[in-house]
């Protein structure tokens, strides 16, 4: 409460124009308060300054006393017991005279720099002696530029322009000034204050960005950098002397940053010696001598490997926009040719970040190849010839260090960081390749064969580092040798590429590199064998030690690889089953140990019980570690499906697998309905394998691929009627569990398939089940989805079925979407809901089932049907739905409103037409819509909350317009008459109007009625 109250305090001061003389009182009175009062007082005043809370009389004001303050403070005649301000007041401080510069130094305040500069020499002469004054003045001219001239910081127009002008200023006016203060201070402390050396040296650096470097780089400023980069200095040195040399080289960087045209940039380089000052410090021995050793300077050479990225960018960036004949293209190639080492030294640094540095130069440098490697200049003869030796780099850097261990928890991160560096480096393999596929090619093969050729001739006695890159380089081959979109061509190679990685494959395979006992190995061949099956797919007789291996595999002891290995061999049994059929039952029964469910409550859901038992973060948890197991299901589904196994062999392996489920099923049944949560979540597990085991199936069985294809053979159907079965059972008994609604769900889509329209009689209880009291808006949405793929693909069959459950189905659906709404997601759910039920309209009514919403079952519901769909056809705040809602009227006007009629098509006057009469195929249908369908044209755009202009408003005014063209061509003249004399009168239309809506109704097209109906709208509501 007392801090709030304290917060609340400080807002209302800061908001009071006059509150900053206290503060600025308070903050630089005697005896001074704590340091957090000084700063919250600083800041309130600076806030001030810039809302212009303060006059000229004010500001001027506050200058003098600012002045005063530091002249006492941080000036030459201070005395000697008074204690400077610590750092962070320091910072404000500065932040409040950068802020007077800002609206003073153009007019009132010329003398600025000049006044810090005062306090810079102790004596009062040129020397800048006095330590205090000078660590402010530098601070200061850093905070100036910072305000003006840092261009990472976004800026109005006006801020840009008002800071623009400031600028001019100051090169008028100081900065030949200010660049011999840098001098003479560097001067004064090279040797002494490290502290003062970087300060100045950064402010250097950021100033040279908008003014004329010519004032701060000479001869003395670079013999003074090259001194702090000596190796010399730094062991001759204090302990400050290596942020001087840090300060150093981010003065070469910013001052190389300054922008200007190619031809200075490549002349500044050479000024700079930016060559000369990385050989010096790329040969010091904190980077030569001490690179192998832990005492290693990681921040030095990263610093360095900066310098030289973006030495070599500026570069790049200079050819580019050069021409080959261009002596400046000859100079940029020469200086390319020189920094291209230093690229691959750093490029090549064990420590990760120090390689990631210098990826963007070397990634603008392949650029630049790819775009003119066809050209015979200087860049063609003398740097690719460098790409075999920057391919090895890279491909070395691909490698885990010797330090590395792979799949322990302690080194996720490191792990997660290696992997994105190698996405980076397969980026730049990738230029390489663009650049010269055929050397590509040729090295990468070698890498690969070689390693390869050495686990054979040695037994297997290798690195696994050296075996893990040779597997993980061929892994990313793929994407050259995919290019052209496979492998094969008539089981000839499609290209160069495609051909080498089928010689890879044979290694691999031949070696039995499968054996390596290393985890890495084993889980990198499985990837590389589902990657590349088409191999398999030509050679099928290496399937069955593939096959083999993946079993050895799935068993494995490490959690990582055993969990991985399910998911890739269900991958790879999808792609090869038609080959697995002799041997498909041993696989199967050397999977039966991995097949068993017993489910677990993960950590979060012992904690909370609210816990949604599908979700976990953590690789290996419980959750994790069965929705692997279903790729195991997934996959005997697939090999059971091969076409090469008869039909009583794939009813035996079906039963082999589903038969323990069952049972399980049923014991666990009891418990569950006793409301034990461990029992219902193995219920769940159940019901998901047995779903799992079908898709499998229908998934390995292309004739059934597809909701509308013929059922399976009547004993292998009838295996997954009795799994639906069962799967009811359950569902009937634990309809209250959401989890098990969820699984029956799942299986129910999954059963479809295999099952086909033999599952339409059971489809009243599937609804029963997971249609309950307890189900969800999104549980019925998700349904519905299911629900509209039945009915298309089954419409010639399930017209009987549908007219006995579209009534208790609907009523349902009803009373989900009037349940009270409690909170966003509920509102979401609400929302999909409706559409979802709209959408399951025009499934049956395109598919010619209309006749069920009319039946003498469903009559009684179909007038709370149209009701519903009118009251969606006019919520203003879902227009996506409402525009839904009238697709389904105009559906039921061509449905039911009968034979098309003639429309008139001549100018209308007072209704005359004659066009012949209305046949609806419902009894007064004809006028129903007009007397209904076409009043709710109007319900939208009559509401006083609807703007016309509003994009997805004028879409559902479209909508209604089909609608009205839809009428028209069922009723013809009687809506013509209708609209004139009731409609459109009724609603005050003058006779004009009334005219003009009524010829653009009939002589328009329906694309340019619906532009005339939204521009109408938007005359009558402006």
């Amino acid at each position: 409460m007392l801090k709030s109250q304290a917060y609340d305090f400080l807002n209302q001061l800061r908001s009071e124009p006059q509150g900053w003389q206290i503060c600025f009182s308070l903050a630089l009175r005697e005896p001074k308060p704590s340091e957090v009062v000084r700063h919250v007082s600083l800041d309130i005043v600076n806030n001030a300054i810039k809302v212009g809370h303060l006059s000229d009389q004010d500001l001027v004001y506050l200058k003098d006393q600012i002045l005063a303050y530091i002249g006492n403070v941080y000036g030459p005649s201070k005395q000697d017991n008074v204690q400077p301000d610590p750092i962070a007041i320091q910072n404000k401080i500065t932040q409040t005279i950068t802020n007077l510069f800002m609206v003073l130094y153009a007019s009132q305040w010329a003398s600025f720099f000049h006044d810090f500069l005062r306090l810079t020499s102790a004596d009062g002469l040129s020397a800048k002696n006095h330590a205090p004054g000078v660590n402010l003045y530098l601070r200061i001219l850093i905070s100036v530029h910072d305000e003006i001239a840092d261009v990472l910081v976004s800026r109005s127009p006006e801020e840009q322009r008002r800071d623009n002008d400031l600028k001019d200023l100051v090169r008028q006016r100081d900065t030949t000034m200010i660049a011999s203060s840098w001098h003479a201070i560097l001067s004064e402390w090279k040797s002494s204050d490290s502290t003062i050396v970087r300060l100045c040296l950064t402010a250097i650096g950021r100033w040279v960005s908008w003014t004329d470097i010519s004032l701060a780089v000479n001869d003395s400023l670079l013999k003074l950098l090259f001194e702090y980069l000596s190796p010399q200095h730094v062991l001759d040195g204090n302990s400050g002397i290596t942020e001087s040399r840090d300060a150093a080289i981010e003065a070469f960087i910013d001052i190389l940053g300054k922008k200007m045209s190619a031809k200075d940039k490549l002349e500044l380089i050479e000024v700079l010696r930016i060559n000369d000052a990385v050989s010096q410090l790329v040969n010091s021995r904190e980077l030569s001598e001490m690179r192998s050793t832990a005492t290693y300077d990681t921040d030095l050479a990263e610093g360095v490997a900066k310098l030289v990225n973006n030495t070599v960018s500026d570069i790049v960036k200079a050819l580019e926009g050069s021409q080959e004949n261009d002596p400046v293209f000859q100079h940029g190639v020469t200086q390319l040719k020189n920094f291209l080492p230093q690229v691959l030294r750093f490029l090549s640094d064990e420590y990760d970040e120090i390689c990631s540095t210098v990826i963007p130069c070397l990634t603008d440098i392949l650029t630049l190849l790819r775009k003119r490697s066809n050209s015979i200049t200087a860049l063609a003869s003398d740097i690719l010839p460098m790409l075999p030796l920057i391919l090895e780099v890279v491909i070395a850097k691909m490698k885990y260090d010797e330090t590395a261990s792979w799949g322990h928890d302690d080194t996720q991160t490191d792990e997660a960081e290696f992997q994105d560096l190698r996405k980076r480096l397969h980026n730049l393999q990738k230029a390489i390749a663009a650049v010269d596929e055929k050397m590509y090619i040729e090295n990468v093969r070698n890498v690969v064969v070689s390693t390869f050729e050495k686990f054979r001739t040695q037994n297997g006695r290798v690195d696994w580092r050296e075996l893990e890159l040779a597997m993980y380089e061929m892994d990313l081959f793929g994407d050259i040798a995919y290019k052209n979109g496979g492998l094969y061509s008539k089981t000839k190679p499609v290209t160069p590429a495609a051909e080498q990685l089928i010689g890879m494959m044979f290694k691999l395979v031949e070696t039995d590199v499968a054996s390596f006992s290393h985890p890495a190995i084993q889980l990198q061949y499985m990837v590389i064998c589902e990657r590349y099956y088409v191999f398999f797919e030509a050679n099928s007789r290496f399937i069955n030690a593939a096959l083999e291996n993946f079993v050895r595999f799935v068993h494995h002891d490490h959690v990582k690889v055993r969990l991985r290995s399910w998911y890739l061999f269900q991958r790879f049994v999808k792609h090869v089953r038609q080959h697995v059929g002799d041997v498909a039952e041993t696989v199967i029964q050397a999977l039966g140990d991995l097949l068993p469910i017993k489910a677990e409550f993960s950590e979060e859901t012992l904690e909370d019980d609210n816990e949604d038992i599908s979700s976990s973060d953590n690789d290996q948890s419980a959750n994790a570690r069965f929705n692997s197991q279903l790729y195991l299901y997934e996959a005997i589904g697939c090999i059971c499906s091969a076409r090469s196994i008869a039909v009583d062999n794939q009813v035996m392996l079906l039963r082999l697998v589903s038969g323990p489920l069952f049972s399980d099923l049923e014991s666990h049944l009891r418990l569950a309905k006793a409301g034990d949560k461990l029992a219902i979540l193995q219920v769940h597990h159940l019901i998901m394998a047995l779903g799992t085991l079908a898709r499998g199936f229908a998934d390995g069985n292309p004739a059934n691929n597809s909701l509308s294809a013929a059922p399976s053979a009547k004993a292998i159907s009838g295996e997954f009627i009795q799994t639906a079965e069962a799967v009811l059972v359950a569902l009937e008994a634990l309809r209250s569990s959401f989890e098990v609604r969820e699984a029956s769900r799942f299986a129910f889509t999954r059963l479809i398939a295999p099952v086909g329209s033999q599952i339409l009689p059971q489809l009243p209880k599937w609804i029963e089940g997971l249609l309950s009291e307890t189900s969800t808006k999104d549980e019925m949405a998700m349904f519905i989805k299911v629900l509209d793929q039945v009915v298309f693909n089954f419409k010639s069959e399930i017209y009987e079925i549908l007219n006995t459950l579209l009534t208790p189905f609907l009523q349902r659906v009803f009373a989900g979407v009037a349940e009270p709404i409690a909170g966003t997601d509920d509102e979401i759910q609400l929302v999909e809901l409706k559409r979802e039920y709209l959408g399951f309209l025009l499934v049956i009514l395109n598919n010619n089932l209309e006749s069920v919403l009319v039946s003498d079952s469903n009559q009684p519901i179909f007038s709370t049907v149209i009701s519903t769909i009118e009251h969606l056809a006019k919520d203003i705040n879902d227009f996506q739905t409402a525009k839904l809602a009238f697709s389904v009227l105009t559906r039921m006007v061509i449905t039911w409103g009968g034979p098309g009629l003639e429309v008139p098509g001549s100018t209308v006057t007072n209704g005359h037409v004659a066009n012949g009469n209305p046949q609806p195929r419902l009894p007064g249908f004809d006028q129903f819509m007009m007397s209904t369908f076409s009043q709710l044209c109007w319900a939208i755009p009559s509401n006083p909350a609807f703007d016309p202009k509003d994009a997805q408003g004028k879409q559902v005014l479209g909508e209604a317009a089909v609608l009205q063209k839809a009428i028209l061509s069922r009723t013809g003249q009687q809506y013509l008459k209708w609209l004139r004399d009731v409609e459109l009168s009724g609603m005050g239309m003058d006779t004009i109007t009334i005219d003009e809506y009524l010829n653009a109704l009939c002589t328009y097209d329906t694309k340019g009625f619906q532009r005339f109906f939204q521009n109408l709208m938007q005359r009558s509501i402006r």
